[in-house]
């Protein structure tokens, strides 16, 4: 850590030129003797990334930011302000502590946090802003979590581990090519731990997981904003099972929740679909990810346009239905729509459908945006269809 970002003119640098072009600073010469360009820009850029995803770091006045790719691995703050609901006192220990986010908000909940980083720099980052955050039961270790807890022998209530996706320059998204090898590691992590969160890959299946892992007690599968964020495996000691419940979290302005069993999905049994009527409904990410496709249809009272298109209708309105809902103005077959269709520009959603929505885009000479949408499917009778759509908020 560079101990002259801390000064008051520097942080007010900082502050005014949140909205400068990144490279521009780095080029420019630094009006500090003992800060660089690129330590500057650095702090502007991971500052400002920081302004939607962590608001409460953003806002608090004199907080050290590391590189910009620490904070993209680190939680949202909304996100573990939701983990921290699997919080219930005592001892906690993350495993793999990065930025400290979650390990804030599990302070909160916890008697005691140990936070566990390999990463020197970022370790002594995330403790020096704790301070300032004025958290004050967080104990911060320069160490591997998993070696930590295998020497110390210590129990803890919780166990939390975010193992990295990314091994040697490389994404991976299957259990045993993260670092740390989860399914090396789970005999001892379900040792000494009551309950044992497993952040995962959103790319990962989870029927696999459950499979792999064996004895879950819940999944819960995050979104916000409708686009997946977070996939978390819950083992606690006293309630493990083969077919976990699995909770899709809508993360957004309301959090809504929306539950259900694998074993209940794959036994459901969809006895009719419908044509387009007067709502359409498109689940959120999260409901698509868990795969639960059948039983919304039962739960919500609405009818599915087609077994495998995953758009669903109805008279009338389910404003408590966890996606989007648009409410239907037009109906064409495909053909139909792309000899005679008068649009310039629209909101383009396909599903089932042989074509992309940048080729239909590209095909149709629809420029994207505006307030119309076209929702391009496959109907109960096989035929390709398009549903003009106006977007109910």
């Amino acid at each position: 850590m560079n101990q002259g970002i801390l000064h008051i003119e520097v942080q007010k640098f900082i502050i005014e030129h949140l909205e400068d072009d990144i490279h521009t600073i780095i080029l420019k010469k630094s009006p500090f003797k003992e800060i660089s360009s690129r330590e500057l820009a650095e702090q502007i850029d991971s500052k400002k990334r920081c302004e939607i995803k962590l608001p409460l770091w953003f806002r608090t006045e004199g907080i050290y930011y590391p590189p910009k790719l620490s904070i993209e691995q680190a939680s949202s703050e909304i996100a573990a302000k939701y983990k921290a609901e699997f919080i219930e006192g005592g001892k906690t220990i993350d495993l793999t502590g990065g930025f400290g986010v979650d390990s804030y908000y599990f302070a909160l909940k916890s008697d005691s946090v140990t936070h566990c980083e390999l990463n020197n720099e970022l370790s002594n980052i995330s403790k020096f802003n704790s301070i300032i955050l004025g958290i004050k039961n967080i104990n911060y270790l320069n160490i591997n979590g998993i070696e930590y807890l295998r020497e110390s022998k210590e129990r803890f209530n919780t166990i939390y581990i975010d193992p990295s996706r990314r091994v040697e320059s490389k994404k991976v998204f299957q259990l045993k090519d993260c670092e740390p090898n989860i399914i090396d590691h789970l005999p001892l992590l379900k040792e000494y731990s009551k309950c044992l969160i497993i952040k995962l890959a959103t790319l990962l299946d989870i029927q696999s997981a459950i499979l792999e892992l064996k004895n879950i007690s819940e999944i819960h599968v995050i979104s916000i904003k409708n686009e997946c964020k977070e996939l978390l495996i819950i083992i606690r000691s006293n309630d493990m099972s083969d077919d976990p419940k699995i909770t899709c979290s809508l993360l957004n302005e309301v959090i809504h929740k929306y539950s259900f069993r694998l074993s209940e999905e794959k036994k459901h049994v969809l006895l009719s679909f419908s044509e387009p009527l007067k709502f359409i409904y498109e689940p959120d990410a999260a409901l698509l990810k868990a795969g639960c496709f059948k039983l919304i249809s039962r739960d919500f009272e609405i009818e599915k346009l087609h077994l495998h298109t995953h758009f669903y209708t109805s008279n009338e309105l389910k404003n408590n239905f966890p996606g989007r809902k648009f409410k239907v103005k037009k109906v064409w077959t495909y053909g139909k729509f792309s000899k005679a269709h008068k649009f310039i520009k629209a909101n383009i959603i396909c599903r089932n459908f042989g074509l992309s929505p940048e080729e239909l885009k590209k095909k149709l000479k629809i420029k994207d945006g505006g307030e119309e949408y076209l929702l391009f499917c496959t109907g109960f009778k096989n035929q390709l269809l398009v549903i003009n759509c106006e977007r109910i908020l």
